[in-house]
């Protein structure tokens, strides 16, 4: 049971570490990762996968072109 614990622990350190990382290079680089992000949703949008915006609605409805 501890090691599951510290697992937890480990994974939920690294997606924080992770978080902030994003975070910095979106704000150092913020051409290249909306350039990356657009691609990724563009890929999911292929597979399928939807996107929601802040409003909770899908890119297809919110542009009404895609």
């Amino acid at each position: 049971m501890e090691s599951a614990k510290a697992q937890a622990v480990r994974q939920r350190n690294y997606r924080r570490a992770r978080d902030r990382a994003l975070a910095r290079l979106g704000n150092d680089y913020p051409n290249v990762y909306r350039a990356y992000l657009e691609e990724e949703i563009e890929a999911d949008e292929k597979g399928n996968k939807k996107w929601l915006d802040i409003t909770g609605r899908t890119r297809s409805t919110a542009s009404g072109s895609r």
